[in-house]
C-alpha cells in the first residue's frame, strides 16, 4: 500500500530577537512552500521592518501564532526536529545534516512535524534540545561556522522541499512502527507526572535532580514513546502514588474510580 503524502512541517522560532529575522524566515518558508509558523515568547514584536523582510510572505507572517513556552508550542506534534550549530555540545540524540534528515523523513510514515530553530544568540538550550526527537546541524566552514536564522530555515526547508517527504505517495513503508510517537503534550504530561512522583519518593534530594530529569527526557526522545507506552508508564506512576498515599494514611483504600492519573501523586 502506498503511503499518503505528509503535511508540510511547521516552523517554530524560539525567542527570535529581531523582527527582520522573523520576516526573512517567513520569506524563506514561502520559498519552500511552508506556511505554518509558531513563535515562542519572548519573541520580537512585528512592525514595518519585519513586514518589509517578509517579501511575498505576509500571509505567513500575519498567520504566526505565539506561545508562552516551547513545550506549549510543540503540543500537537508527533515528530520534533531541533537545530543547532553543535559546537561544544553533548547532544541527546544523533546529529544529522538537512539532507540526511530529508532522506530519513521520506522513508518514514507521515507525522505532524515541527522544525525548531533557536534564538539568534545562543540557539536552543539543552533543555529545549531534550524535547526534540532528532537534531539537525548545517555543516559550515570553520571561519564562519554559524548561519543567520533565516538562512538556517531556508537550508533545512530546501532539502525537505526537494525530497518526497511531503509530496506525492512513495514506496510502501518498510519496518514501519505500528504506532506513531505520542504528541509532545502527551509526553509533557508524563514528565510532569514523573517529576511529582520522584519528588514524593524522595528522589529529588539534591541538585542533581534537574540533570536526571534532563537525561530521562533525552532517553524518551530517543525512544519515540507511543501513546500506549505513555499510558503504561503513567499507570505505573499512578500505582506508585496510590501505594505511597495508602502507606502515609496507614492503609486507606485505593483511588476513586475515574481519578485523573496526575492527581494521585502526593505533593510535598
Amino acid at each position: 500500500m502506498d503511503r499518503p503524502p505528509a503535511a508540510a512541517p511547521t516552523v517554530v522560532l524560539v525567542r527570535p530577537r529581531e523582527e527582520g529575522n522573523v520576516g526573512a524566515a517567513c520569506r524563506a518558508m514561502a520559498n519552500m512552500r511552508l506556511s505554518e509558523l509558531r513563535l515562542v515568547e519572548p519573541a520580537a514584536e512585528i512592525g514595518g521592518v519585519g513586514r518589509a523582510f517578509a517579501v511575498g510572505a505576509r500571509d505567513v507572517l500575519e498567520g504566526a501564532e505565539r506561545f508562552g513556552s516551547l513545550a506549549e508550542a510543540l503540543g500537537p506534534f508527533r515528530r520534533v526536529v531541533g537545530t543547532t550549530s553543535a559546537r561544544d555540545r553533548v547532544l541527546p540524540v544523533p546529529v544529522v545534516t538537512p539532507r540526511e534528515l530529508a532522506a530519513q523523513l521520506a522513508a518514514e510514515e507521515p507525522l505532524p512535524t515541527a522544525l525548531v530553530f533557536g534564538s539568534e544568540v545562543g540557539g536552543l538550550t539543552n533543555d529545549e534540545l531534550a524535547l526534540c526527537h532528532r537534531i539537525v546541524t548545517v555543516p559550515c566552514a570553520l571561519r564562519q561556522p554559524t548561519l543567520n536564522l533565516a538562512q538556517a530555515v531556508l537550508v533545512v526547508a530546501y532539502e525537505l522541499f526537494l525530497s518526497p517527504f511531503w509530496r506525492s505517495a512513495g514506496e510502501p513503508l518498510a519496518d514501519a512502527r505500528d504506532e506513531p510517537p505520542a504528541p509532545a503534550e502527551t509526553v509533557e504530561g508524563l514528565f510532569g507526572h514523573l517529576e511529582r512522583t520522584l519528588e514524593a519518593v524522595g528522589f529529588a534530594r539534591d541538585t542533581t535532580f534537574a540533570g536526571v530529569l534532563l537525561d530521562l527526557r533525552r532517553l524518551a526522545g530517543r525512544a519515540g514513546l507511543t501513546e500506549r507506552e505513555v499510558t503504561l508508564l503513567r499507570g505505573m506512576l499512578r500505582r506508585t502514588g496510590n501505594a505511597l498515599r495508602r502507606a502515609r494514611a496507614g492503609g486507606s483504600e485505593g483511588e476513586p474510580p475515574g481519578a485523573d492519573p496526575g492527581d494521585n501523586i502526593p505533593r510535598p
